[in-house]
């Protein structure tokens, strides 16, 4: 396919300051005694817990017990947009549930933690990259669901990994050129799928950067017979080994369907407790990274993501910490590229 690629000056945003997480260990009489006071208290709060592929599997298996939802992004929207809870209760990181709070804005939106970051947003700051839309009027502004809020009132549409092939084909079609942010790998990636004119915000997440396409090559000598799911966040030299390239739902959705027993994973192992519950007789291995052995189960996963715990869970439904809380003016605009992105059937 021929790609239509336009060089320009774009800014260089310095990488983002990986946090030291220190390991949260809770015993099994503690579990205990958190699980049940966070499904007393989602009761008395009318409270439904949204939660992301990547957040501990005590907290996905929570959420699914609680009539709440772990799912992608998108779902993670759409559910907490229908559902009837006065309370979301959003674990993830901070874009997740800002997104919660531009489409309820009459819910209260908790967190965990407020700390819990994504390295794609901090990588596109709302002043600089305003600046560079500026510079480029003429382009349609596209933007990956992993943005503060402030980035996507300043876009027209905002997508996930799911539909953004979708949408920049939709836009294609309507001859539009396109301004991307932030990731830079799957912004690469759709404008190799589509051939669409794009410029490309230089930002990366850390985890799916980090994937190295020598050390798999190496590990797919070692299981011959492992089919490759990767997420597009991933390098290219990584993302052209795949048997699959996709959002978090389609490589769940692999893992289930496809006839192979062995699946080695480019993504956050956190999704690894959905795809034992889809496929539990099929092998998982987690892709190697740079530095790090290459069957490392603890290697690829988001130190932010990684913040969410049972513990301040429950604090924050005790206590009402953690709430997200966002300039109307700033929400109401956001909600027109983010409303985009829920309504687009494509």
């Amino acid at each position: 396919m021929n790609t239509t690629v336009t060089h320009v000056d774009i800014p260089i945003i310095e990488a983002p300051l990986i946090p030291d997480i220190a390991v949260t260990i809770i015993d099994e009489n503690e579990r205990e005694i958190l699980i049940q006071n966070i499904k007393r208290l989602l009761l008395e709060r009318n409270a439904v817990i949204v939660a992301h592929y990547y957040t501990d599997k005590d907290i996905q298996r929570l959420a699914e017990e609680t009539g709440g939802l772990v799912s992608d992004s998108l779902d993670m929207a759409r559910f907490g947009n229908q559902h009837s809870a006065n309370t979301l209760v959003v674990a993830g990181v901070r874009f997740m549930g800002e997104t919660a709070k531009i489409l309820n804005p009459e819910k209260t939106i908790l967190m965990p933690t407020l700390k819990a970051e994504c390295s794609l947003d901090l990588s596109c700051p709302p002043d600089a990259f305003a600046r560079f839309c500026d510079q480029h009027p003429e382009r349609i502004v596209v933007v990956y669901a992993n943005t503060s809020v402030e980035v996507k009132a300043r876009a027209d549409w905002v997508v996930t990994s799911s539909n953004a092939i979708k949408v920049v084909e939709h836009l294609m079609d309507e001859g539009k050129k396109i301004l991307w942010a932030p990731d830079r790998h799957l912004g690469h990636y759709i404008q190799s799928m589509t051939g669409a004119d794009m410029l490309i915000w230089q930002g990366a997440c850390v985890v799916h950067e980090a994937f190295k396409a020598n050390g798999l090559k190496r590990l797919k000598l070692q299981h011959p017979d492992a089919a490759v799911l990767v997420h597009p966040e991933a390098p290219a030299a990584v993302i052209e080994m795949a048997d699959v390239v996709g959002s978090t739902s389609r490589l769940i959705n692999a893992v289930k369907e496809m006839p192979h027993h062995t699946f080695i994973v480019a993504t956050d192992n956190g999704i690894f407790y959905k795809m034992g519950q889809v496929a539990p007789d099929k092998q998982l291995i987690s892709a190697p990274v740079g530095g790090r052995g290459a069957t490392c189960l603890s290697c690829a996963h988001c130190p932010w993501m990684a913040m969410n715990n049972l513990r301040n869970l429950s604090h924050a439904l005790e206590a009402g910490d953690g709430e997200i809380k966002v300039d109307p003016l700033i929400a109401e605009k956001a909600l027109i590229s983010t409303r985009r992105m829920l309504e687009f059937e494509g």
